[in-house]
């Protein structure tokens, strides 16, 4: 029985087989937008440096429309504290996190999550979703924390003023607490949060570490969270897996191809989370067409059957990537996704 864009998603995320593999993506930058339907929009915003959604739900709608996505996404995210660098298409470059000291978290100022004013666009955007699966993209407060002191200096804060990095997750995960509170209220579908916290080779900081500075807050705020939760974090986070199943993931995004082996990873939590990802974005920006569509193929094969499967790029539709990949990535995924996955 054919599904809705939002049906699939959900069912997946839930673990069970759909009618065809679900195509999602976190978020697709402006400037790629540009290059797929041809748009004239104001900045070239990427996924990692948005401040302020750059989509309306109708532009949003087109892009999944015309890529054959079942999700669209709504971000909404406390800003962090460092020096910022802007490159090519909007694309930005996070460094030099300010604050040093306890004295300087008296210049953090974030918009206040009470207000209902707050929430006008996020409110407006859902109402208007249709039958798409809708995404709120936010940071949990790690990121934030560790941008605003500097990545090296949030390592060795650790050991040397753990005081001060604490204040500064309960400055942020106070924060959205209140928000994950609020945006449940509003009709969004999932709550995805994108905290990056591993390199290729191992998580930022020892699994220990997590649980102790991060468990309590992170259940904190999903104890307001009341739809699937997808957590993303680029790198190699499987010694966290078991926490996050703990904490009640409900899917992993994106299982960063040369840091993670998603097969491997449905092979063992495929009966406990949703597994998403993960086109090689190296292969989308320099490979040729055909060298997606057998990618698309292997990854339907291998981590489809089953279901518990969503299938994205490795990371979100970056603005480099080659727009006929692009749109081969989407072909592919409609010539092999569909249920029972042929060997």
């Amino acid at each position: 029985m054919k599904m809705s864009p939002r049906e699939r998603v959900m069912a997946a995320l839930g673990r069970q087989e759909t009618d065809r593999i679900p195509h999602c993506e976190l978020f697709v930058d402006v400037a790629m937008a540009e290059k797929l339907l041809g748009w004239k929009l104001s900045g070239g915003a990427t996924g990692g440096s948005v401040a302020k959604n750059p989509y309306t739900a109708d532009q949003a709608k087109a892009v999944a429309d015309f890529l054959g996505h079942d999700n669209i996404g709504f971000i909404l995210r406390a800003p962090e504290y460092a020096q910022k660098e802007i490159g090519t298409e909007g694309r930005s470059f996070m460094h030099g996190g300010l604050i040093k000291t306890e004295a300087d978290l008296g210049m953090i100022d974030l918009p206040d999550p009470q207000r209902d004013e707050f929430y006008k666009d996020a409110a407006e955007f859902v109402r208007q979703k249709g039958d798409y699966a809708c995404h709120l993209s936010t940071r949990i407060g790690l990121v934030q924390t560790m941008l605003s002191l500097g990545i090296e200096n949030f390592a060795l804060l650790l050991y040397d003023n753990r005081p001060l990095v604490e204040k500064l997750l309960d400055i942020y995960f106070d924060w959205i607490v209140v928000v994950a509170d609020r945006i449940c209220q509003l009709g969004f579908d999932i709550f995805w949060t994108t905290d990056d916290f591993a390199f290729k080779t191992a998580m930022f900081f020892s699994p220990d570490d997590f649980r102790e500075l991060l468990f309590d807050r992170y259940k904190r705020v999903l104890e307001k969270v009341s739809i699937p939760w997808v957590l993303h974090s680029d790198g190699n986070i499987k010694e966290a897996l078991p926490i996050l199943i703990e904490l009640g993931v409900a899917g992993i995004h994106p299982n960063e191809k040369g840091a993670m082996d998603i097969a491997e990873v449905k092979r063992e939590y495929g009966d406990q989370i949703c597994v998403l990802g993960n086109v090689d974005l190296d292969l989308l920006g320099r490979g040729t067409p055909q060298e997606v569509e057998a990618e698309v193929r292997e990854l339907i094969r291998t981590v489809g059957p089953g279901g518990g499967y969503i299938i994205t790029s490795g990371n979100s539709l970056a603005s480099y990537l080659k727009r006929e990949n692009v749109v081969a990535m989407a072909e592919a995924i409609r010539k092999y996704g569909t249920y029972p996955i042929q060997p």
